[in-house]
């Protein structure tokens, strides 16, 4: 028999705005403590020098993270001119400077390079695995990382300002993988110059944006009072952009138990026109995620159960 889990059986998503100078994985911790939740994981890792959204998965909500890292994210960034470093941000070391610097048309001609499905090879500081190590783990031990350049997905990429001449603003909606580091980069190069992030946040993560949001210090204020209830998102919160189906009781209790249950009733009742095999759908009992499940020959098979 497994030992039992330290902590309280704490089910949910708790949007955090992660403050400067923490890694996403503290935050983590601090959340666990906080809550003294027994389980705890986030939803996609923010740099240390960065702020902004970053949900944290909590029980039953650890086996939805993964629909929240594919989901789209929107990013605003500031990128200094003239200057690039070891980490593509402020806390690296400058490795070249440059006296150029784009004005504002220069600029705007050259996004369109960056949208759409576009190659780029991440920053070398970043958590990529190279034969079973951390990029950045072998960039600080001095050893020369190569990394391959992969396939992004850019939405949208605009100038919201030109703050100075060595400085401008932007925003970013993009899909997984993404660095925005390394757009800073390599459109400084594109414009004849080089050139870091002196500022990065995070504005939305999937479903998730800073109207839902909570700080660490609220958070620790608030600690185990009812009001925190309001920023508790139910699990299946994540899972807004996924088909839903309506299970009855009984069906409900067949799929926790990991047994298949026919479509036919169930798809009747949630005017289910089209089966797709690939997809995951939502089973729902009472308003309430009852597993992530997929459609296989006339049944619907559970994936992950959860057990709220």
């Amino acid at each position: 028999m497994g030992r039992k889990r330290k902590g309280d059986p704490v089910h949910g998503w708790l949007i955090i705005d992660k403050p400067l100078g923490m890694s996403s994985s503290a935050v983590v911790g601090k959340v666990k403590w906080l809550l003294n939740a027994a389980k705890a994981g986030h939803g996609g890792t923010l740099d240390p020098l960065a702020s902004g959204i970053l949900p944290i998965a909590l029980g039953e909500a650890t086996k939805t993270v993964s629909y929240v890292m594919d989901g789209i994210k929107v990013y605003q960034f500031t990128v200094r001119w003239g200057e690039s470093r070891t980490t593509d941000d402020g806390e690296g070391e400058v490795t070249q400077v440059s006296d150029a610097r784009p004005d504002e048309a220069a600029i705007k001609a050259a996004l369109g390079s960056f949208i759409g499905d576009i190659q780029q090879v991440p920053p070398v500081y970043s958590a990529i695995k190279v034969d079973g190590k951390r990029s950045y783990d072998l960039a600080r031990s001095g050893e020369d990382v190569i990394l391959q350049a992969r396939s992004i997905h850019i939405e949208r990429f605009d100038l919201i300002k030109c703050d100075d001449q060595d400085h401008a603003t932007f925003e970013v909606v993009a899909g997984k993988g993404s660095y925005m580091r390394g757009l800073a980069r390599d459109l400084a190069l594109k414009l004849g110059t080089c050139g870091h992030i002196s500022s990065l946040r995070r504005l939305k993560v999937g479903p998730f944006d800073e109207k839902v949001a909570i700080s660490l210090d609220k958070l620790e204020a608030l600690g185990h009072s009812a009001p925190l209830a309001g920023y508790l998102l139910a699990v299946e919160t994540a899972l807004d952009d996924i088909p839903a189906l309506a299970l009855s009781e009984e069906e409900a209790r067949n799929l926790r138990h990991g047994r298949a249950i026919s479509i036919l009733p169930v798809a009747n009742r949630s005017s289910l026109k089209k089966v797709d095999p690939d997809a995951v759908y939502c089973a729902l009992a009472d308003g309430k995620l009852v597993a992530l499940t997929k459609i296989v020959g006339g049944e619907i098979r559970p994936l992950r159960v959860i057990n709220l």
